[in-house]
Order: structure tokens, then sequence, then C-alpha cells
């Protein structure tokens, strides 16, 4: 039985480091009405030099937690640094005054394999995405029509944008990049690496030079710098004991306090036109 070419790419994506997976959305908590200007649909230039529309984010994921914000900042690193907490699922841009603009991800289980510090040494627009060879040669059925590559577009699973870590000159495979699924921001997904929204990332990506140091935190780490937090049942964290009215809009069991965030997969929506 052949898959059509789109959704076989996803599933194929779904199943690749630093790209979603699928299942249904999950409503957010503590929603704005309403979409702020710098989450507002814009044209950006695409691969081929074409037009491309970036929808609007859908105010539903814009919770608290995962909207871009200057916040306080309270840890070691120096300015210009990205610090990348995949267990607060954070990430945080250093600006040395004791600020920093904090960013809500989604992180994959390929953005918990790494810790320590690292540098941005390749920046990329509209990214390709090509399956590795040994991904080809284990699921020949599966990757095999894309084993030539994914050409970068809003159906590409990296997004807009990408920035790629290295560490002693190497490629770590750990990526930071944009989605083609933003309900999928805030929160635990089984694959992929660090993921933002399409407008967060191509803001991020024109701050952030080529030799950018990149730190991205331990369990430890997180836990003494972010305190503990409350997983929700729509898969989103929360500040153990935050008041109950907090999580009120979301249906479900009474949330349990996590160190790890457990896995949740995330939806790939339709292509907007």
């Amino acid at each position: 039985m052949r898959i059509a070419a789109p959704l076989a790419l996803a599933v194929a994506a779904g199943l690749a480091a630093c790209a979603p997976t699928t299942t249904a959305d999950a409503p957010s908590v503590a929603a704005p009405s309403f979409v702020p200007s710098i989450y507002q649909a814009r044209v950006d230039t695409g691969p081929r030099g074409e037009p491309v529309d970036i929808p609007a984010v859908n105010p539903a994921y814009l919770n608290e937690r995962n909207q871009r914000q200057r916040v306080p900042y309270n840890g070691p690193e120096g300015a210009n640094t990205l610090v990348v907490d995949p267990y607060a699922r954070f990430l945080y841009h250093v600006h040395g005054n004791g600020e920093a603009t904090r960013y809500g991800i989604a992180v994959g289980q390929a953005g918990r394999n790494f810790a320590g510090t690292g540098s941005i040494q390749r920046k990329a627009e509209w990214p390709s995405w090509t399956p590795t060879a040994n991904m080809v040669r284990q699921n020949p059925e599966l990757y095999g029509p894309f084993a030539g590559g994914v050409a970068g577009g809003v159906d590409n699973p990296l997004g807009s944008r990408a920035l790629y870590l290295y560490q002693g000159g190497r490629d770590t495979m750990y990526r930071i990049h944009g989605t083609m699924d933003p309900s999928s921001i805030g929160r635990a997904t089984s694959a992929g690496c660090i993921r933002l929204f399409n407008q967060d990332i191509m803001d991020l990506y024109a701050e952030v030079p080529r030799g950018a140091t990149v730190k991205v935190r331990t369990e430890a780490e997180s836990r003494r710098l972010e305190g503990p937090l409350t997983e929700t049942p729509s898969g989103y964290l929360v500040p153990a004991g935050e008041p109950a009215m907090t999580l009120a809009e979301v249906p479900g069991p009474s949330p349990t306090v996590v160190a790890a965030a457990s896995p949740v997969e995330s939806a790939v929506p339709p292509r907007r036109r």
C-alpha cells in the first residue's frame, strides 16, 4: 500500500530527529483571546525567492509561558549566549544586564539527549531536510522516497529557519529550528530537537550570529534555576503549586509534578492557503 506523498512526508519526518510526529491538538493554558503583534501573519522570501505566507499563531497556543518576553535572568551565562532548558521548555537569549528574552519551545527526545556547551556554526533560512543513510537503510520503504532530501518550505518539518549546534568542530545533530506544527510549542514530543514558533525563530535567527555560544542545561541545572514544574493533562508545564484556577480551562485528572517531561506527540496541521 502506497501512502500519498504529503502524508508520507509527515509520517517519515515524524520518526526522524528534529521533526514532529502526529496526534490531535491540545488546548492551551490561560491563552489570550487575540494575537500579539509579534505573532501576526507575515510574508517571507522562500528558498527559491518566492513569497511565503507565514500564518499568524493561533492564540490558543499562546499561553504565558509560550510567549516571547523579556524576563529577569539569574543564570551565570554572559551576553549573547543562547541557553536551552529542555526540561522547563524554555530558550533564553541572554542580554548580559540581568535580563534575557525568553522563548517557549517544543522539545523532542533528541532535544534531551545532549547537554553542555557548543556554538552555532551554521545558519539556514528555509532549511532542507534529508533522512540519514542509516534511516534509509533501516526503513527503505518509508525513507527511501525522501533520500534525496526535502526542499525547504512551509511543509518542511524544520520550519522557516534553523540554527545548527557544533561542538569541537563537529556537528552535534542538535538543531534549534521552526515548525510546521505551532500546536506543539510548550509541550514535549516524541521526536525532534528544539522547536520555536516560526515567528520566534525568524527573529532569533536575525539576532544570533554564527559563532554564538549555546548552553544546554542538564535536568539538575533546570530544577535548580527554574524550580519544580507541574505538567497539565494537556502537556503544558506550570510551576508546581500554582493555584488550581490556572488549570481550570484544561479538563482531566489532577496534574503530577515531573522532573523530566513525559513525551506527547504533536499535530501536523494541514497547510494553510
